[in-house]
């Protein structure tokens, strides 16, 4: 029997607790094509900024909706993963994302990144095409509304029902495939 390390024991904690406390439903969309994870942060920044309740949370019966665009971005590790977060994203371009992103993942890997850079996440995303997948989903991070997981071939959204639900994700879902098909690399 193994014994899982404190980074799985955390994991495991936090997807039992998403699972557990978000009603949560999932929509999905094609890929527009290849997407590298600073284009994606980028595209879910810009549809952010258009659909306020996608950037909320669902607190004590009410919507709080943030002012700031700060998503947290799955760093895999052979061990586990960790979420780094890149702060005020819809105000970077591309280019900028990409340096940030590098800087973050390899602290992330190396176990040097402080934990001011793993919280305040408004929203998450995880490019699982990175890892050859087609598709896969992950749960909304509580309390963020939303959580986008983009393979090769779809982008799928979690959202927590009670803020984000129906015609208004679909319309946010649809946003970031513009956002991605329009600024292709």
């Amino acid at each position: 029997m193994l014994e899982p390390s404190a980074a799985e024991r955390a994991v495991a904690r936090r997807a039992a607790e998403a699972r557990a406390t978000v009603p949560d439903v999932e929509l999905s969309v094609a890929a527009p094509g290849a997407l590298s994870t600073a284009r994606l942060v980028h595209g879910c920044a810009l549809a952010l900024a258009e659909h306020p309740r996608a950037n909320g949370a669902y607190r004590d019966g009410r919507f709080e909706l943030y002012s700031r665009i700060n998503i947290g971005v799955v760093v895999a590790s052979a061990e586990t993963y960790l979420i780094p977060t890149l702060f005020d994203a819809e105000r970077r371009s591309v280019a900028e994302l990409e340096r940030e992103l590098e800087e973050l993942a390899a602290a992330a890997r190396g176990g040097t990144l402080a934990a001011p850079a793993f919280s305040g996440a408004t929203f998450t995303v995880w490019n699982a095409g990175e890892l050859g997948l087609t598709g896969a989903s992950i749960p909304p991070v509580p309390p963020q509304a939303a959580a986008l997981a983009a393979g090769t071939a779809e982008l799928r959204l979690s959202c927590d029902h009670r803020i984000l639900y129906g015609a208004p994700a679909a319309a946010f879902l649809k946003s970031v495939a513009h956002h991605l098909d329009r600024h292709r690399a």
